[in-house]
């Protein structure tokens, strides 16, 4: 199993700290890091020095590590129009050398729309102005050299586009989400990861079933979608440390052994072995929220993953 770092740093966190987490995990050996898509805090937190925009980041990210993979969990379809933001994304995976992952969702928070000044529509609106983005994203990147896109869509409409500039490669395009419906629908149609955030297991199983089902509606191989999950991760040696853990984050223990990844490496390993043992994810995504806390990104590095690994 792949393990990938995961950050919040709208709670809190300069580029220089994302950076030391970046090449911390660089240098540990994970595979990818990843950070939010979001404008503001959540939660009895500072949230200080405030906001840095993902796709900023992870530009400065691209020139400032050598071989880890960097990606969103989610960018939000609120915050950039389409054309723009395929723009933005293929320049960073060429900045990067072709690193980059594309987190995509429709958008949820809406505290951070008012805040500032972001359009919010209702919840039918933005998944069809987020399947439209999804179509035009994937259009402008996949139309061959010198040819040209169009889209006429309810909400977006190109013209002549020229469809530059190409990512370095294939960007892999990441669907997450519980929906009932139309989110399986656009992960068949569109995803090559579907990630599920922060959910039990049970849950887990019963939305990959529904993606299984919404690929064989369009006659797609469900195994062509990486599956994955996203869990907030504390490990510590032992239990005080793992307490200290939870205590420097706001968490109680008992919470996080229920709804994350807590405790010791061994506890860890068995519960990430269970997850892929009855959903088949591959690939966990860890919430690591204390961002000044590198020992522990090291330490999971050399006491959880050679064990998933084996």
């Amino acid at each position: 199993m792949e393990l990938r770092i995961f950050t919040e740093p709208q709670q809190g966190a300069s580029y220089d700290d994302l950076l030391a987490v970046a090449r911390t995990a660089e240098a540990a050996g994970y595979d990818a890091f990843f950070r939010s898509d979001h404008y503001l805090k959540m939660g009895d937190v500072d949230g200080l020095p405030g906001p840095t925009d993902a796709w900023i980041t992870l530009a400065g990210l691209a020139r400032d590590t050598s071989t880890i993979r960097l990606g969103t969990l989610m960018t939000a379809a609120t915050f950039r129009h389409p054309g723009p933001l395929a723009i933005s994304v293929a320049q960073v995976d060429r900045m990067s050398g072709g690193r980059v992952e594309f987190g995509f969702g429709a958008g949820w928070y809406e505290a951070e729309h008012t805040a500032y000044g972001l359009p919010f529509p209702a919840t039918l609106e933005r998944f069809e102005r987020y399947e439209e983005q999804l179509e035009i994203i994937t259009g402008l990147w996949n139309t061959p050299a010198g040819q040209t896109y169009d889209f006429a869509g309810k909400h977006y409409t190109l013209t002549d586009s020229p469809a530059l500039p190409k990512p370095a490669g294939h960007i892999p395009v990441l669907v997450g989400g519980t929906g009932r419906k139309r989110t399986p629908a656009l992960a068949a149609k569109f995803a090559d990861e579907f990630n599920l955030p922060f959910q039990p297991v049970e849950t887990a199983v019963e939305v990959l079933d529904r993606v299984d089902a919404a690929c064989a509606e369009i006659g797609r191989d469900p195994a062509e979608i990486t599956r994955s999950a996203a869990l907030v991760v504390c490990v510590g040696r032992d239990d005080a440390e793992v307490a200290r853990r939870a205590a420097s984050i706001g968490r109680e223990v008992a919470e996080l052994r229920k709804n994350g990844l807590a405790g010791t490496p061994d506890e860890v390993v068995d519960k990430l072995g269970s997850w892929r043992e009855r959903t088949g994810i591959s690939r966990a995504y860890l919430q690591v929220l204390d961002l000044a806390d590198l020992d522990h990104v090291e330490f999971i590095a050399a006491a959880v993953a050679p064990q998933l690994r084996s």
